[in-house]
């Protein structure tokens, strides 16, 4: 997969045309070396100025990802080599994010005391100041995944910043004498504001899966709020399931797999 790290054209629409024809490529819609349409077509296609288009091919070609010739027209450019890539197993999502944090790398990005935003405050069920820490966590060297964590000072007090650059945070909660309860977890997508995009080597607006948990311990408290943001070229989520029941009670359920541990 290509390394995304230009900038996205101006323009919303021209940077709407970009990012469809980036993910064509990335997805492997167009062969290295396919000649894409030309940009009459391409404007008529997407419903916007042939200038537009333009632009949307500049940043294309900015990336590395087409190769633009005067008079042979605009070609897919040949991908780097493949990024490693992590896979997680939804249905045992927890266990093997614990895994991920033994079988990768963190960089620590920001690190302070702070007044919890309303959602982080009403999620932890305390308005008290919490440790926020902005970290990447990469794999080969690759970033992949963008983590905000907030913990409450009375607990995070007992790590330091060296320690959440080098220990998977669950691993610093139980040290601290954490029992953890239960956790809650979403996931949906978002796209990648400029300052996630420079992290994790993309564009801004490029998509992003997104993935919230809220740990509590064993009185009810909230212990931990993560936001995390992954790279769907290098992360992905997968569920096997089974048929089961009779007749017309038959369903899908996911096979589970019980394994000790949570995730950071």
């Amino acid at each position: 997969m290509a390394q995304i790290a230009g900038q996205t054209p101006e323009g919303g629409k021209a940077q709407r045309v970009y990012l469809l024809l980036r993910d064509e490529i990335l997805r492997g819609d167009h062969a290295t070396g396919a000649a894409l349409p030309g940009e009459l077509r391409l404007a008529e296609a997407h419903g916007v100025s042939r200038v537009t288009v333009r632009r949307a091919l500049d940043a294309l070609a900015a990336d590395g990802l087409i190769e633009r010739r005067a008079g042979s027209g605009t070609t897919v450019a040949r991908p780097a080599a493949p990024q490693p890539a992590i896979a997680a197993d939804f249905a045992t999502l927890m266990p093997q994010l614990v895994r991920m944090g033994q079988q990768t790398t963190a960089r620590l990005l920001s690190f302070a005391y702070v007044t919890p935003p309303p959602g982080v405050a009403q999620a932890l069920r305390s308005a008290a100041r919490v440790q926020r820490a902005v970290r990447v966590r990469l794999v080969e060297g690759a970033p992949f995944s963008h983590l905000t964590t907030h913990v409450p000072e009375t607990i995070a007090q007992d790590f330091s910043e060296t320690d959440l650059a080098t220990v998977p945070l669950f691993r610093l909660l139980e040290r601290s004498g954490v029992q953890v309860d239960r956790a809650e977890q979403s996931i949906s997508a978002t796209l990648a504001t400029p300052e996630v995009a420079e992290a994790l080597d993309l564009t801004p607006g490029a998509a992003l899966i997104a993935l919230t948990r809220v740990v509590y311990d064993v009185t009810g408290q909230g212990v931990e709020h993560l936001a995390a943001l992954y790279r769907p070229d290098r992360f992905r989520l997968e569920m096997v399931l089974n048929r089961v029941g009779d007749s017309d009670t038959r369903h899908w359920e996911p096979v589970l797999t019980p394994l000790a541990g949570a995730a950071e």
